[in-house]
């Protein structure tokens, strides 16, 4: 089932770094198709929230001329969210902790949206 594969990849994801919180896929209407989030944290709500930056940032970096959006990054005082394309239909977010190595984040999660990619 494609649910329970995505599910795999995103329990994968979480397991290479204890400074990631949480994760999904989004469709690029804003649908989560799977997660791996923690106790109170709204589906619904990342999904469109990840629909709607991605847009967001795909248009600025258009309109700026920055060429194709690569990711989404947000810093709050709590931590991270990244936002990254995982082909022409899905979005992988991710929740880190604000002492997260963001390197080792963007080259897992990089490999992760990769695995998104080939299997949709």
């Amino acid at each position: 089932m494609k649910a329970d594969m995505l599910t795999s990849i995103l329990e994968q994801l979480n397991g290479t770094s204890a400074e990631i919180e949480a994760s999904g896929v989004v469709s690029t209407d804003g649908l989560m198709m799977a997660a791996v989030l923690p106790q109170g944290l709204d589906e619904d709500r990342v999904g469109a929230m990840s629909a709607a930056m991605l847009s967001l940032g795909s248009r600025t970096s258009q309109e700026l001329n920055r060429g194709e959006l690569e990711q989404v990054l947000i810093k709050g005082e709590k931590g991270y969210v990244l936002m990254t394309q995982a082909g022409e239909d899905a979005v992988l977010t991710v929740l880190a902790k604000p002492n997260a190595k963001l390197g080792l984040i963007f080259l897992d999660v990089k490999r992760a949206a990769q695995s998104i990619q080939e299997f949709m």
